[in-house]
C-alpha cells in the first residue's frame, strides 16, 4: 500500500504525475554483453586458424602452436590428453552431435565414443577435415579427396591425384547410402562423389572464401559480398566475407571489418527489436570496434548451445553473450557500476584510462561539467526513490545534492556555483580557471556556464518533488535556489565571475537574449531558462519578486514569445556572433539537452495552467524535431511535461540497446556499405538510419547519434548515469512498467 501511495499521490498543484503516459511493459529482452577471453602465455602471439565450440561449450582454436581451448574465460594450449599434448593438429571439425575430431598428419581421430573413431591416412595427404551426419568423414588435401567412415579403419579415394590443398569441405546430409560433400577451391564450387561444378551455381565465383547452406540455398562469401545463384549482395556492414554461420532466425557473417547477424525477419535473440515508426528496424546487428572485438578482422565464428556468439579475430577470442534481462535488471547493474567506480566527492565522474581499455589504470578527474552531469545521477536516484521508496536511492540523491550545495559554500562569491572542485594541487582540466577555496586544502573552478545553472535547477526541482521529506531538507534546497536566483537578479540577469564580469554563457539579460534572430536557438533557450529558474524560486519561496521579474520580461522583452518560437526555423545564420564565436553555424546539440532540462522545470512548475499549455506546445515542437534520435531523455521529459503520446517504445528501444561497456572506444561506421549517406547539412546528420546504441560511439545526449565515426581509443569511461535517468524517469511518469520476468 505504501508503494501504491508513492506512485499515485505525488502532486504539484493537483497535477498527478503517474498514469499520464501509456506504459510500455518492461518485458525481458536479450542484453548483449562482451566477454573478452584472456590469452594464456602459451598462445600469446600465436596465429589463429579456426574456431569451433563443442557441445559442452568449450571453444577450440586451431593455432600454429597447436590446439588451444578455453578454460573458463582463458584460452590456452590444450594438454588435457597426454598422448595428444605434443601433437599439432592440421585441422579440426565437429560431428553433427558436437564431438571434436582431429586431423593429424597421418590420421584422424576423436576422443568421443570412448576414443573409438579413428583412421590412418598417408602422411601429408590431407589438410582439411569434415564430418557428416551419416557418419561419413571427408578429407581433402594435396593427395585429393577421400571419404572414410566413423568407427571404421581405412578410407576410400573419391578422387586421387587431385591437388585439393586448402580446399574447404562442406558435408551434406544424406538420406541414402552415399553421402555428398561440396568443396570450394580457386573460386569453384564442386560436388562429390561426382566431381563436377554444381549446376545450380555460377561456374566461377571469384575469391570464394566460405560456403553455407541457408534455408536450402547456397550462399558463398566473397571479397565483395555474399554471393547466391541470383547474384552478389553487397549492401552489408562488411563485404570482405570470411565466414558464414546459419542459425535459426538468420545468419552470422564474419568479415575483415567486424561481424554481423543478418535477420531473416523471424524472432530470435540476436535480431534488433523494432524501434518504432520513425525509422525502419535495422536488418543487421553489427559487432565491431574494441567494445566487442580485439580487432575487426574476424577469422571465424561459432554459436554455442546457449546462443552466445564466439568470434575469433586476428589478435583475440571474444564471446558475445545474450543475457535475459529486464530494463530494471539493467538499472541495478548500472547503479552498482556507478557506485563502485564513478563517485568522486558525491559527484558522478568520468574515469580516464592511461592504458586503452584497462580500467585498472584509470583515475577519476575533474571536468568542466561535473555538476551538470552529476545532476543526472541525482535525478535518477530521486526518481527511483519516488517510484520504489528505496531509502538507499534517497541517500544517494542527497549525497550528490551535498556536493552541489558545497559548490556554493566553499568560497565567498554568494550565489555563484563552482563548475567543479578538487583537493588543492590536483586540478586536471583548464587549470587557469581555478581558485583557492576557503578551506586551504581545496580549490574550486569558476567560469560557470548557464549549462550548469539550469542543470542544477533541474536536479533541485526533481529532488524537491521526489525525495525532500522534511522541513530541513526543503530548506536546504530553498537556500541553494535563492542564492543563485538572487545573484542573477542582483547582477542585472548575469552570472558574475570572480573578475567582476559576466561569465561567457551565464547571461539572461534581454541585451544578450534578444540580439539573436529566431533562427538561433539561444534566444528561445535562455528565455526559457530564466523563466524556469524564476518559477521554481517562486514555487519554493512564495516570494513574488521572482514571479514579477519573469512576468516583466514577458511584457517588456518578449520572453514568452521567445519560448514559443519554433525550432523548425533554426537554420544557418552567418554573422550571429557572441564574443567572436559563431552561434548560428551548426545545430548545437548541447542546446537540445539544455532545452529539455529546462522544459521539465518550466512545465512542472508553471505559474498557471495557461502558461503550462503554452510551454507544452513548445516542448512538443522541439520533441518532434528530435524524435528521430530516440533519446529517452527527450521522450520522457516530454511525457513529464504533459505530452501523452511521447513514444515510450522508441525510448525503450534505446534503453535496451545501450551497451554495458561505456568506454569511449573508437568506432568507424563510415566503412559500412549498408547505410544511406546524407550530404553535409545544418544538423550534422551523416546517415539516414539510426544505428543501435551498441554500434555507434558512446556519447552523452548532448551529441546527436547520427554521426558515423568517433571515440577516444578507449581512454575515457563514462558512468552510464544517463541510462539510469532515462529509465527511472520513464518509471516515474508511468511510461515504463515494473520489470517482470
Amino acid at each position: 500500500m505504501k508503494r501504491l501511495m508513492l506512485l499515485g499521490l505525488c502532486l504539484i498543484g493537483g497535477w498527478i504525475r503517474a498514469g499520464t503516459v501509456p506504459a510500455v511493459r518492461d518485458e525481458p529482452f536479450f542484453q548483449d554483453v562482451s566477454v573478452k577471453i584472456r590469452l594464456h602465455a602459451s598462445v600469446a602471439g600465436a596465429t589463429w586458424r579456426k574456431l569451433l565450440v563443442d557441445r559442452d561449450g568449450v571453444a577450440w582454436v586451431l593455432t600454429d602452436r597447436g590446439l588451444a581451448r578455453t578454460f573458463g574465460e582463458e584460452l590456452a594450449i590444450d594438454r588435457s590428453f597426454r598422448p595428444l599434448a605434443a601433437l599439432k593438429p592440421v585441422d579440426i571439425a565437429l560431428s553433427p552431435e558436437g564431438e571434436l575430431f582431429y586431423l593429424l598428419a597421418d590420421r584422424w581421430l576423436s576422443n568421443g565414443q570412448s576414443g573409438k573413431p579413428k583412421g590412418h591416412v598417408p602422411a601429408g595427404a590431407f589438410d582439411r577435415l569434415a564430418v557428416g551426419t551419416d557418419g561419413v568423414v571427408w578429407l581433402s588435401g594435396p593427395g585429393g579427396i577421400a571419404r572414410a567412415r566413423v568407427n571404421e579403419e581405412g578410407f576410400t579415394w573419391v578422387q586421387q591425384g587431385l591437388n585439393a590443398a586448402g580446399a574447404a569441405l562442406f558435408p551434406i546430409d544424406s538420406a541414402g547410402a552415399v553421402s555428398s560433400a561440396y568443396w570450394v577451391r580457386d573460386g569453384r564450387v564442386m560436388t562429390f562423389p561426382i566431381p563436377t561444378v554444381d549446376p545450380k551455381l555460377p561456374a566461377s565465383w571469384s575469391e570464394v572464401s566460405t560456403l553455407a547452406r541457408v534455408k536450402g540455398q547456397w550462399v558463398a562469401g566473397t571479397s565483395h559480398g555474399l554471393a547466391t545463384a541470383e547474384g552478389v549482395v553487397d549492401r552489408l556492414p562488411g563485404t570482405n566475407i570470411t565466414c558464414i554461420v546459419p542459425v535459426n532466425g538468420g545468419r552470422w557473417v564474419g568479415t575483415t571489418q567486424g561481424a554481423f547477424f543478418e535477420s531473416d525477419g523471424s524472432p530470435s535473440r540476436w535480431a534488433t527489436p523494432e524501434a518504432g515508426p520513425t525509422a525502419p528496424a535495422p536488418k543487421f546487428r553489427y559487432y565491431a570496434s574494441k567494445r566487442w572485438l580485439a580487432d575487426d578482422h574476424v577469422i571465424d565464428l561459432a554459436v554455442d548451445r546457449d546462443g552466445s556468439a564466439w568470434m575469433l579475430s586476428k589478435t583475440g577470442l571474444q564471446k558475445v553473450e545474450y543475457r535475459r534481462w529486464t530494463l530494471e535488471d539493467k538499472a541495478v547493474w548500472f547503479q552498482r557500476k556507478v557506485r563502485s567506480r564513478h563517485i568522486r566527492y558525491g559527484l558522478s565522474a568520468e574515469r580516464h584510462l592511461s592504458v586503452s581499455g584497462d580500467v585498472a589504470t584509470s583515475e577519476m578527474v575533474d571536468t568542466d561539467n561535473d555538476g551538470g552531469w552529476s545532476c543526472y545521477w541525482l535525478a535518477s536516484q530521486a526518481f527511483r526513490h519516488a517510484v520504489t521508496g528505496d531509502p538507499e536511492a534517497r541517500a544517494w540523491a542527497w549525497e550528490t545534492f551535498g556536493a552541489l550545495e558545497r559548490f556554493q559554500l566553499m568560497h565567498s562569491y554568494t550565489g555563484f556555483p563552482a563548475r567543479t572542485i578538487e583537493r588543492a594541487g590536483f586540478k586536471y582540466s583548464d587549470t587557469d580557471q581555478w581558485h583557492p577555496a576557503t578551506d586551504p586544502d581545496w580549490e574550486w573552478k569558476s567560469h560557470t556556464s548557464s549549462d550548469e545553472i539550469i542543470a542544477h535547477f533541474f536536479a533541485y526541482a526533481i529532488l524537491w518533488e521526489c525525495a525532500a521529506k522534511t522541513p530541513a531538507e526543503k530548506e536546504r534546497i530553498r537556500n541553494v535556489v535563492v542564492r543563485i536566483a538572487d545573484h542573477i537578479l542582483e547582477h542585472n540577469l548575469y552570472l558574475i565571475d570572480t573578475d567582476g564580469k559576466p561569465t561567457l554563457w551565464g547571461r539572461w539579460h534581454p541585451e544578450y537574449v534578444n540580439q539573436f534572430p529566431p533562427t538561433v536557438y539561444d534566444r528561445r533557450l535562455n528565455s526559457g531558462e530564466f523563466t524556469a529558474m524564476m518559477q521554481f524560486a517562486y514555487h519554493v519561496t512564495g516570494n513574488q519578486k521572482y514571479k514579477a521579474k519573469a512576468l516583466e520580461l514577458f511584457r517588456t522583452a518578449g520572453y514568452l514569445e521567445n519560448i514559443g518560437m519554433t525550432v523548425k526555423h533554426l537554420t544557418a545564420t552567418p554573422g550571429a556572433l557572441h564574443q567572436g564565436i559563431e552561434m548560428g553555424d551548426v545545430w548545437n546539440h548541447s542546446d537540445d539537452e539544455l532545452g529539455f532540462v529546462t522544459y521539465w522545470v518550466l512545465c512542472r512548475f508553471a505559474f498557471d495552467d495557461t502558461l503550462r499549455a503554452k510551454y507544452l506546445a513548445s516542448v512538443v515542437d522541439h520533441w518532434e524535431a528530435e524524435r528521430s534520435e530516440r533519446y529517452p531523455f527527450w521522450n520522457f521529459v516530454a511525457g513529464g511535461c504533459g505530452m501523452k503520446q511521447c513514444a515510450p517504445a522508441e525510448a525503450v528501444w534505446t534503453l535496451r540497446g545501450c551497451p554495458l561497456d561505456t568506454i569511449a572506444w573508437t568506432v568507424r561506421n563510415s566503412v559500412r556499405n549498408d547505410l544511406t549517406r546524407l550530404p553535409k547539412n545544418f544538423r550534422g546528420q551523416e546517415c539516414v538510419e539510426l544505428l543501435p546504441p551498441g554500434e555507434r560511439q558512446y556519447v552523452r545526449c548532448n551529441t546527436q547519434p547520427f554521426i558515423l565515426d568517433g571515440g577516444d581509443d578507449g581512454h575515457v569511461e563514462f558512468a552510464g548515469d544517463e541510462y539510469l535517468m532515462g529509465y527511472w524517469m520513464g518509471r516515474f511518469i508511468g511510461a515504463i512498467g515494473e520489470g517482470k520476468r
